[in-house]
């Protein structure tokens, strides 16, 4: 089982990143890939950057027009493009989200959550080793699990050391004493369950600059604000770049929908901290389905929201060919439901579905609802609006 993940994440084609395959005959729409960009052509032109003497004027407009990846290698290679120029231009919280399997492999009965964390760790590694001796960040990377017994299982598994490349280290946000050897330590269980801090556990590592958080709970998150608020203005009193704290595939949309309830942050840390966190490599993919008025009755269809800083969030449509046509781009995060809605329209516009005046507004009403947002993609007034640009 270990084998064949590792052979499907390596040589994940064009398909990698496409939600699972829906029945053909349930899917009667248009495979026209009008208007978007050809991907094959695009792979070989080199991606303007600063360095190559690029404007920003040319490097937001590539990344506007940037395709999904087709591979995990170009995925990261992108992933890393777009942190490096986020942090050039200051940001110091980013989140890098995209799915760290294949999809047919993500849907196998037998992947286990740890398989998924396993893979996370092993390519916010690669993630790190690029961001060593680079000029973007001042000391090595540390790629930090929630606790001490989550990172020693993760060490022995992956059969590596604390320290598995140069420049990088694998550890934990939460460290015992210099001298504690238990394995068990009963207080951070009671400070996790009580959601008030980690009692001093929480702590900066000298020579690090970059902090790469994976594996982590929304009960978690408080930890990973303690950090940032210890090392917030370290670049300021030193005179080196301040460090930065990547959020790497923690789902934080689904870690938003814990907040407020028994046990968990309540829902100002959205406002507090979360909403400051920057979305600089995004790619999330949605199924939806909907009933029509003709054979088949059911219309199974999906996209994906992705974003590549400094490009803005691009909602794609699957053309059923392996391939993502591009709908529209939004300089601000779409909420889920408009995001759907943006998706439902051009099935419109092709004829897959009604017209909304076919259809009626009470039908339509119907379908979407009163609310089509989350409490937390409404207008808060505490909140910081840079988890949306």
């Amino acid at each position: 089982m270990k084998t064949l993940l590792a052979l499907l994440a390596l040589s994940g084609g064009s398909h990698a990143f496409a939600p699972a395959a829906v029945p053909r005959q349930n899917s009667p729409i248009s495979t026209t890939t009008r208007n978007a960009p050809n991907t094959h052509l695009q792979m070989n032109i080199p991606t303007p950057t600063a360095s190559g003497g690029a404007t920003p004027e040319e490097i937001k407009s590539a990344a506007n027009n940037e395709p999904p990846p087709s591979s995990f290698f170009e995925l990261q290679r992108a992933s890393v493009r777009a942190a490096q120029q986020a942090i050039s231009d200051g940001q110091t919280l980013l989140e890098i989200e995209f799915p760290p399997l294949p999809a047919q492999v993500l849907e196998m009965d037998d992947v286990s959550a740890y398989d998924v964390a396993k893979a996370n760790v092993n390519l916010a590694l690669d993630f790190a080793k690029s961001f060593t001796n680079t000029e973007e960040i001042d000391g090595d990377v540390a790629v930090m699990l929630p606790d001490e017994s989550e990172c020693n299982i993760m060490l022995e598994d992956l059969k590596v050391g604390e320290k598995p490349y140069p420049g990088v280290q694998l550890t934990s946000l939460r460290r015992g004493e210099e001298g504690d050897t238990r394995i068990f330590k009963p207080e951070n269980v009671f400070i996790g369950l009580m959601g008030r801090g980690s009692g001093g556990t929480v702590k900066p590592i000298d020579g690090v600059g970059m902090y790469v958080i994976v594996v982590a709970s929304a009960q978690e998150l408080p930890d990973v604000e303690e950090l940032y608020d210890q090392i917030k203005n370290e670049g300021e009193e030193d005179g080196k770049k301040s460090p930065v704290i990547v959020f790497y595939n923690l789902k934080l949309d689904v870690l938003r929908g814990d907040l407020g309830a028994p046990a968990f942050p309540g829902k100002d840390f959205q406002d507090r901290f979360l909403s400051r966190v920057k979305p600089v490599y995004y790619l999330r993919t949605r199924q939806y389905s909907r009933s029509i008025s003709q054979p088949p009755f059911i219309l199974n269809y999906q996209g994906c929201l992705f974003r590549s800083y400094p490009g803005h969030f691009q909602t794609l449509l699957d053309t059923g060919t392996g391939r993502y046509r591009k709908v529209v781009g939004n300089d601000i995060r779409p909420a889920l439901g408009e995001f759907k809605e943006q998706l439902t329209d051009a099935l419109r516009e092709e004829g897959a579905i009604a017209k909304k005046e076919e259809e009626g507004a009470l039908f339509g009403f119907l379908r979407t609802g009163y609310k089509t947002t989350t409490w937390w993609e409404e207008e808060r007034e505490d909140a910081s609006l840079e988890w949306r640009t």
